[in-house]
């Protein structure tokens, strides 16, 4: 029997070279692709698959290697942080052309794949971002409600021809992204550790494993069109500051 193949975009770091790493360790053959090296799996593409003839490429080598997908895993994005009356257009054109039209493409890309087999799974790489507001991210959040939405209109199209597609919004995630972020100084560490109830980061291993979950159908073979929120409790917790901190250990 061929092994079970996973598609994983934005694989060189952070998020999606941990969930590489971790359904290889599952079983799953790996196609991985970036704009970098990612040295992972045995179909490594280098390519934006913001641009239509990468991801037609890349399925194509997949049907051409494997003949089959099982899990799609749609990471690859980029942050922008600046209010939004000093969002220069092409900027914000970009993050969504990365963030929501990369991951609309490769869908597509597959959906041959994945509609003639009747299975597999889509996984969207949102964020707490794509469910609330926060300042300063316009074209950030824009693209992530919209993957949202992506997610749910795919589930209720592709759902009753087998295929499940659903999202993780994951809260702040210790990454190479938090590093830059944060080195423009637009927040620190305590920022997040304050007001997230398990007073930590996330760390890219939390969101792999959330994401291995919707992707294998014995563990969540019901589960379609849902936003699993992996945040700490971000988007649970409407306490003020002071209150919030009353519940600390002292």
């Amino acid at each position: 029997m061929t092994a079970r193949v996973a598609v994983v975009t934005g694989a060189a770091q952070g998020i999606g070279r941990r969930t590489a790493e971790l359904l290889a360790g599952r079983g799953y053959e790996l196609a991985c692709v970036d704009l970098r090296p990612s040295g992972l799996g045995a179909l490594a593409m280098e390519g934006d698959v913001a641009d239509e003839a990468v991801a037609d490429r890349l399925a194509a080598a997949v049907r051409e290697r494997w003949g089959r997908v099982d899990v799609v895993v749609n990471n690859a994005g980029v942050s922008l942080i600046a209010p939004a009356e000093q969002t220069a257009p092409a900027d914000y054109r970009r993050v969504l052309e990365i963030n929501l039209v990369a991951p609309f493409l490769v869908c597509r890309a597959f959906a041959p794949l994945l509609l003639g087999q009747r299975g597999g799974s889509v996984v969207n790489v949102a964020s707490v971002a794509g469910l609330v507001g926060i300042a300063d991210r316009a074209a950030y959040n824009a693209s992530k409600h919209g993957l949202v939405g992506l997610t749910r209109t795919l589930a209720a199209e592709w759902g009753g021809r087998g295929v499940r597609v659903n999202a993780v919004c994951p809260g702040w995630v210790k990454t190479a992204m938090d590093d830059v972020d944060q080195a423009r100084g637009t927040y620190a560490d305590a920022d997040i550790t304050r007001r997230v109830p398990m007073a930590r980061f996330a760390t890219p291993d939390d969101v792999a494993r959330a994401i291995a979950f919707l992707a294998d159908p014995a563990e969540s073979g019901f589960v379609n069109g849902h936003t699993l929120v992996v945040d700490g409790g971000w988007t649970a917790d409407g306490s003020w500051q002071s209150l919030r901190m009353a519940h600390r250990p002292g």
